[in-house]
């Protein structure tokens, strides 16, 4: 018996040393995972600082440079759109008076949930709070003036909207929201904010609006896009290189309007989305490039992937019928790290002096728009009775297909310096015309070639003279 209890008090003491040893290791083990996991945050976060540093450079104009790409900073924020100094009600009407805000993060007029409401003659300003996230006010509408979310409908007739405050947007629409407005008078002044915005698949129709936008674009959208279209009005925007008249990461139709930019490029599109412009005036002066002066192109239409995320990679598309498109300063056309295609139908141009009709080319890699070498840009151009005056260049890591058509007359030289395209195509139909200004060199030629204009000049196919 005696022998039984020491050998009990053994196994006891075993167990014990052993359920000790357990414990410890299990306590040793979830400090390791711990700090693998503090470890592996840490490198996740500076991975998206370097990143964020990388590939979209920050919002705003610092002293004596020129502005930053137009689109959003392209780094990554929880969904945060903040509060509103008013809530609308389902059903609610308010008619004339002034609504505004002068908290941080927070919408002057705000409509969320399930509700439809209507603002009859309101004057909304933001004159005071900044956003806390300059992500968050690009991608969520955190702390602009009016902002519709989740699944409301906003009706806003006549009015006046201000919006003067760091990331306030003017009228912003997201994920599921739609807003109606027209005859509104909108002014937004502040760091990192347009006009009007749709984000997150929000929806938006203007109509006969007055826009002034300072930094950003008048019409504006950013990660998630959405769709807009706006008839009639006036949109200028008066920043420097950032500020478009229109930039697109969404599906956007703009038709009888009036786009300025008096500083910058007039309209950007970004990855998988579309510009459509009808009969409307449009003109931008880019007066400066993003960073180092020899390292980017001056430009009035701009079509490219920047790879921040806040476009899908696919192809961006502009397309223009009627109406005038004026280059004040730079090439009327780049396209650069996308797949893209430009129609234009009988669009009245005006190109800068000394400058290319078309430039589709890769970039130095410098603001991440794809790797130096092979972000080379990709073009179908369609001109359809259209006349057209001026050269095109195509570099060695690109392609364009060119087609004439529709009683399209087309003036200019295309790589006049001998440069070989990745692919370089062009086709004629029986009622267009290509005069030649210099010698051109492509890779194919197809269609109407009786309706080649030489004009004294060679034009190459593959290398070979064409005669």
């Amino acid at each position: 018996m005696k022998n039984l209890k020491i050998y009990s008090l053994m196994v006891f003491l075993v167990l014990l040393v052993f359920t000790s040893g357990c414990i410890g290791t299990q306590d040793d083990q979830t400090a390791t995972d711990s700090d693998s996991s503090d470890a592996s945050d840490v490198q996740m976060e500076d991975a998206q600082a370097e990143m964020d540093g990388n590939m979209t450079p920050p919002d705003g104009m610092p002293d004596g440079e020129m502005g930053m790409p137009p689109g959003g900073e392209g780094g990554s924020a929880s969904v945060d759109t903040g509060t509103g100094a008013y809530v609308l009600a389902d059903g609610e009407e308010l008619t004339e008076g002034t609504y505004t805000s002068s908290n941080d993060d927070e919408n002057a007029i705000r409509a969320e949930g399930e509700v439809t409401a209507t603002l009859t003659d309101v004057s909304v300003e933001k004159t005071d709070g900044s956003a806390s996230s300059s992500d968050a006010s690009s991608f969520y509408g955190l702390n602009a003036a009016i902002l519709a979310l989740d699944n409301a409908v906003l009706n806003i007739n006549g009015g006046t909207v201000t919006a003067t405050t760091e990331g306030s947007n003017g009228v912003f629409a997201y994920d599921g929201a739609t807003i109606y407005i027209e005859d509104t008078e909108i002014t937004v002044t502040g760091g990192n904010a347009g006009g009007i915005e749709v984000a997150g698949g929000g929806t938006m129709y203007a109509s006969n609006l007055n826009v002034f936008s300072a930094v950003k674009a008048a019409i504006r959208s950013d990660r998630g896009g959405g769709t807009m279209v706006v008839d009639g009005g006036t949109y200028t925007t008066s920043g420097s290189s950032g500020a478009p008249a229109i930039y697109s990461t969404a599906d956007v139709t703009v038709s009888n309007a009036i786009l300025t930019a008096e500083t910058s490029e007039a309209v950007v599109v970004e990855g998988l989305n579309s510009v459509t412009i009808n009969d409307c005036d449009v003109s931008g002066n880019m007066e400066g490039v993003y960073g180092d002066e020899g390292s980017e192109n001056i430009h009035n239409v701009m079509l490219y992937q920047s790879m921040s995320g806040d476009a899908e990679v696919g192809t961006s598309s502009f397309t223009m019928t009627g109406g005038s498109l004026v280059s004040n300063n730079g090439d009327m056309f780049y396209v650069t790290n996308t797949e893209s295609v430009i129609t234009l139908n009988n669009v009245d141009l005006t190109l800068a002096e000394d400058t290319y009709l078309i430039l589709i080319a890769g970039n130095d890699g410098s603001r991440g728009w794809g790797t130096e070498g092979s972000n080379g840009g990709t073009c179908d151009v369609n001109f359809n009775e259209q006349t057209a005056t001026g050269d095109i260049m195509v570099d060695s890591i690109s392609e364009m297909t060119l087609t004439l058509s529709d009683g399209t007359s087309y003036t200019g030289a295309i790589n006049t310096d001998g440069t070989e395209a990745s692919v370089l195509s062009v086709t004629i139909d029986d009622t267009s015309i290509w005069t030649l200004s210099g010698d051109s060199y492509i890779t194919e030629l197809s269609g109407n070639t009786d309706n080649i204009e030489l004009n004294g000049y060679t034009l190459y196919v593959d290398g070979v003279a064409f005669e």
